[in-house]
C-alpha cells in the first residue's frame, strides 16, 4: 500500500489486484516489436495491468476515485480477465470501511473501473458505499446506455443502474468542483465525456487521469489504447494535460499501473514525458 500527503490531504492507492488485458489491445497501432519493451507479454499475447484507486481523505470527506473491476463478472469473463477482485481487501489493510465513503467518483463507466459501486447482495446489486454519492458525467451515462456495438461489452449495467434508481448516482454536465479541493474536468478521447480529477491543497495538485494516461508505459502522447473511442482528442488532450502538469510538478495516479501507481511527471533526457517515483511505502 502506498500512502502519502497532498497539502492538507492525505492520498492512499488502493487496489483491486490485477487483470489480464490483450497487449495489442492495450497499445493500438503501436507495433509489438516496440511495446513488448516496456510490457511482457504471455503465451496469450496478454500483459498484466493493476486496478489502483485512490482514497482521498480531506478532513471533511474520505472521497474514493474509482472503484475497479469488482466481483460482478461472470465465469467465461473472469476467465478471460483473470481479476483477483482485491478492493475490499485493500480497505481492511488501510483501516477503512466502505461505510466512511462519502463520494464515489467514477472517470468513466468501463466495468473495470466503476465494478465496485455494487455488489451483489442476495442476487440483486447492492450500493458496496452506502452512504456515498456517486459522481459521473451525464453524457457518459448515456452512451453507456446506447449500447454501441463499437463498446457495448464494456458496459455493465447493474454497475450503476441500481445508483441510478436509488437516487445516489449524480449526473454532471462538464467540469465541475465536487468538494473543496477536488473537481473534475472532461478530456476526451478515450470516451467522449472521460473525467480527470483534480485534487488541490496547500498549493500542491495531484490528478487521476484515468485512461488518458493509463499507465507510465502510455506517458508518449501517440501511444494510445486500442479502445480509445477519439485517438486523435487523446493525443491533443494529452499534450493539454502535460502543458500544465509537467511545469506544476502535479502527482500523477496511474489507474492501470501496478508497478508504478503514481509520480511526478518530467521531460527525460530522450525529451519525452516521464514518471519520476515518489511515495512512502505503508503497512
Amino acid at each position: 500500500m502506498h500512502r502519502t500527503t497532498l497539502g492538507d490531504f492525505e492520498l492512499t492507492i488502493l487496489s483491486d489486484g490485477t487483470y489480464r488485458a490483450d497487449g495489442g489491445a492495450m497499445f493500438g497501432i503501436i507495433p509489438k516489436v516496440m511495446w513488448e519493451k516496456r510490457a511482457t507479454a504471455d503465451e496469450r499475447n496478454t500483459i498484466a495491468l493493476g486496478v489502483n484507486s485512490l482514497l482521498v481523505r480531506t478532513g471533511k470527506h474520505n472521497v474514493l476515485i474509482e472503484t475497479g473491476i469488482g466481483n460482478k463478472l461472470n465465469e467465461k469473463t473472469q476467465a478471460i480477465y483473470r481479476n483477483q477482485a482485491l478492493l475490499l481487501q485493500s480497505f481492511e489493510q488501510a483501516k477503512v470501511s466502505p461505510d466512511e465513503i462519502d463520494i464515489v467518483i467514477n472517470t468513466h463507466l468501463h466495468f473495470d473501473h466503476c465494478g465496485w459501486n455494487t455488489h451483489y447482495k442476495q442476487g440483486k446489486p447492492a450500493a458496496t458505499f452506502p452512504r456515498a454519492t456517486y459522481y459521473v458525467q451525464e453524457g457518459e451515462l448515456e452512451h453507456a446506455h446506447e449500447q454501441h456495438e463499437r463498446d457495448r461489452v464494456s458496459y455493465m449495467t447493474d454497475n450503476y443502474d441500481p445508483l441510478l434508481a436509488n437516487g445516489q448516482l449524480k449526473l454532471l454536465r462538464g467540469d465541475s468542483e465536487i468538494v473543496p479541493g477536488i473537481s473534475v474536468k472532461i478530456y476526451s478521447g478515450h470516451t467522449r465525456d472521460l473525467q480527470v480529477v483534480m485534487i488541490r491543497s496547500g498549493h500542491r495538485i495531484a490528478a487521476y487521469p484515468s485512461d488518458l494516461i493509463c499507465d507510465a508505459k502510455h506517458l508518449d502522447p501517440t501511444w494510445t489504447i486500442g479502445y480509445d473511442l477519439y485517438p486523435l482528442e487523446s493525443i491533443a488532450n494529452k499534450h493539454r494535460f502535460y502543458q500544465q502538469a509537467i511545469p506544476q510538478h502535479w502527482l500523477v495516479v496511474f489507474t492501470h499501473d501496478h508497478e508504478l501507481p503514481w509520480g511526478h511527471l518530467e521531460i527525460g533526457e530522450k525529451g519525452r514525458p516521464m514518471a519520476r517515483p515518489i511515495g512512502q511505502k505503508v503497512g
